[in-house]
């Protein structure tokens, strides 16, 4: 199933910014909820993290209930937007990136941190970019 592959690799993409974090955590308990059949069914014994249970359901993608496949596809959905707008974000602010954050490591929303520390010298284009994303 195409979007369970896509949910796990966009999974580790949003931890690039804090701000996504909580979204995250609503598509996690969105799938959970809408597969919590197959979930007890299937990958009871699996352990969870690091993309096991969705490893598991794409294991038994033929049997998924229509209301698994939505919440999977929904997710999927979500995390290509949030993908596509922390790209745009990393593009737009590359350069200020680079010059006010480069010795700071990603994830945890750090570079966010920084990019707002330093937004007296952020781009205009970086400023727009976080604010079209939902960022600030």
């Amino acid at each position: 199933m195409r979007y369970i592959m896509i949910a796990v690799i966009s999974l580790s993409l949003t931890q690039l910014l804090g701000a996504q974090a909580f979204a995250q955590q609503e598509l996690v308990d969105s799938v959970e909820k809408g597969c919590m059949k197959e979930l007890n069914r299937y990958c009871k014994k699996v352990t969870p993290g690091e993309g096991r249970l969705l490893a598991c359901l794409y294991a038994h993608n033929d049997k998924l209930s229509g209301k698994c496949e939505y919440a999977l596809y929904d997710a999927a959905v979500q995390l290509e937007r949030a993908v596509a707008a922390l790209t745009y974000v990393a593009n737009e602010c590359e350069n200020d990136l680079e010059k006010y954050c480069a010795n700071v490591p990603a994830g945890e929303g750090r570079l966010l941190a920084c990019l707002d520390k330093n937004e007296k010298k952020v781009s205009n284009r970086c400023k727009q970019a976080v604010k079209e994303a939902g960022l600030k």
